[in-house]
């Protein structure tokens, strides 16, 4: 089974701005809760098709590795774009997608979907109906604390 899982947040800062900062693959620990995201090898491209990256999600020694293949790189004429991934691991499974906007010259919009695989078949589905607010709440919280974290470095 496959699930939608949609968020988005605006942010007074220009898109490019925002663009820079939440594709800042190492930054994304500020925001992402529990997670730190790396580059898989260094000579792999950071913004380009065909990029790898990973990102450590748990607490402490206890979490997964969800690796990800950069399968879409556009940047926008408005200073945003979008980074479509493929996640690899052996726990996230499915598409991902990075869209940043402007709504004006001062402000953009930042937009994540995931299109997830369940694992576990009809056990995956029906823990799913458990903890998809909370899920949703957790990115929630994440978006919110970019958005605070990009307005605040913003000159």
């Amino acid at each position: 089974m496959r699930v939608l899982i949609e968020r988005t947040v605006d942010a007074a800062v220009p898109a490019d701005r925002l663009w820079s900062y939440v594709t800042d693959w190492p930054r994304q620990g500020e925001w992402v809760p529990h997670t730190r995201v790396e580059l898989v090898d260094p000579a792999d491209p950071a913004h380009a098709v065909g990029g790898r990256i990973r990102a450590w999600s748990g607490l402490g020694p206890i979490g997964f590795w969800d690796t990800m293949t950069i399968t879409g790189w556009r940047e926008h004429g408005d200073g945003g774009g979008r980074c479509e991934v493929l996640h690899t691991g052996a726990v996230v499974r499915g598409e991902g997608e990075f869209v940043v906007e402007a709504t004006g010259p001062s402000s953009s919009r930042f937009i994540w979907k995931e299109m997830a695989v369940l694992p576990l078949g009809r056990l995956g589905a029906l823990g799913w109906r458990v903890v998809h607010t909370p899920v949703e709440r957790l990115i929630d919280r994440g978006l919110d604390t970019m958005r605070r974290q990009v307005e605040n470095t913003a000159h």
